[in-house]
């Protein structure tokens, strides 16, 4: 009788241990079939960007234009806004930990290689993200809701090449061009900063600049912006194809497509920077 209640818990105790297992293991199981579906997408995509004519089915060029004016054109403003202040930002931070060496006038160095093969992509990546990613993933969300993908089906239109790759080729084309744009609002607002706190002039900051900075740091960052476009487009066309439950559904999967989006921005700019600097 004593011993009752110890194999109770322990079966209990098991019963649980198997239940979080079996939630890790269908998650699990789930990302890797989402992962497995962006592939996919990613393929088809660029099978109908290349061959779509060969088939008489080319994709819009007018289409992609017009995502190009909606995600690049129109970030500018708030793309702008948040570089010179993170720009502003990085300068006082700079300052403020080089003054403790008696080093600050090597300010420069550091804020040129951060900005160009770090902040630059990554902020730009970041905001497109929940700007541009968010409002793809709602569209295509509404359309798989009023059934809009599946009438598209019933008329012979692929849905890849009609939604998804217009959308990547405007991606590709933009973040990059935003993310070079960055690089130089928030280098312009760190020298700006400079030039009051340390009475260096802006052209010996830029002088400085062209001594620092090379060809290959500029393309580091940029090869890493036009990673982030396609993993923000595909991220934001699964999480809106999944959508299911109505309004809800649209809100609950445009929020999701947010955080996956920029978690994976986060540790592919980990993963990238740790392989490019061995």
């Amino acid at each position: 009788m004593a011993e009752a209640p110890t194999k109770g818990g322990e079966t209990g105790l098991s019963a649980r241990i198997t239940a979080i297992l079996g939630n890790l293991g269908k998650k699990g199981v789930a990302a890797i079939a989402e992962m497995g579906l962006g592939a996919v997408l990613f393929g088809q995509s660029v099978f109908w960007i290349f061959v779509g004519h060969r088939r008489g089915q080319p994709v819009r060029l007018k289409a992609a234009f017009d995502r190009c004016m909606e995600m690049g054109i129109q970030a500018l403003p708030i793309v702008t806004m948040m570089s010179v202040t993170i720009g502003i930002m990085l300068a006082i931070q700079g300052i403020y930990a080089l003054r403790v060496f008696g080093a600050e006038e090597q300010v420069t160095v550091g804020l040129g290689l951060s900005v160009v093969r770090e902040f630059g992509p990554l902020i730009t990546g970041i905001l497109v993200s929940g700007r541009t990613g968010s409002s793809l993933a709602a569209r295509i969300g509404t359309m798989r809701i009023s059934q809009e993908i599946d009438a598209l089906e019933v008329m012979g239109i692929n849905p890849v090449r009609f939604i998804v790759a217009p959308a990547l080729i405007a991606m590709f084309l933009m973040v990059p061009l935003l993310a070079f744009w960055a690089d130089i609002v928030m280098l312009a607002g760190a020298g700006w900063y400079v030039s009051v706190d340390l009475g260096i002039s802006f052209s010996a900051f830029v002088q400085r600049l062209s001594e620092t900075i090379t060809v290959n740091d500029i393309m580091h960052g940029l090869s890493k912006a036009g990673l982030f476009s396609i993993l923000i487009t595909l991220v934001g066309v699964i999480n809106g194809a999944g959508v299911s439950g109505g309004a809800e559904g649209v809100g609950r999967m445009t929020t999701r497509s947010v955080v996956l989006s920029i978690s994976a921005i986060i540790v592919t700019d980990m993963v990238f920077a740790f392989v490019t600097t061995r």
